[in-house]
């Protein structure tokens, strides 16, 4: 199960973040098909948020098609969703999960590391729009 986080100082609308963490999750294949997000209750109790807020997110997660809702029993990744990620990926995440390790022993904190990441993330599309 996913367990989500917030940024309160990322100017992105919360429910966006929710919507944006479950669309990560699906794509990295750390949610599948028949996976279950947390309840409304349980989203809520972690994240000290409105209930109206992670009903939005289910909301438009289930436009997309990427969960569905069933009465009674909570909202599941869809079987149509992504699928899961390839080796190739797999090898990708173990090599920046060590790079971060790098980055932390450097003695960057979270923000730093972001920020650096990002930065290195714009120059790459620049050079390839170039």
């Amino acid at each position: 199960m996913i367990a989500f986080r917030l940024n309160t100082r990322s100017g992105v609308p919360t429910y966006l973040q929710l919507v944006q963490q479950v669309r990560q999750a699906i794509r990295l294949g750390i949610l599948l098909p028949g996976d279950q997000l947390p309840t409304v209750k349980e989203a809520v109790g972690q994240l000290a948020i409105n209930p109206n807020t992670v009903l939005k997110a289910y909301r438009a997660l289930e436009y997309e098609g990427l969960v569905m809702a069933r009465r009674g029993q909570g909202t599941f990744v869809a079987q149509s969703s992504m699928p899961p990620p390839s080796e190739e990926i797999a090898a990708l995440r173990l090599a920046l999960e060590r790079w971060l390790d790098r980055a932390r022993k450097a003695g960057l904190d979270e923000e730093s590391i972001a920020a650096l990441y990002e930065d290195a993330l714009r120059d790459s599309f620049k050079e390839r729009a170039a």
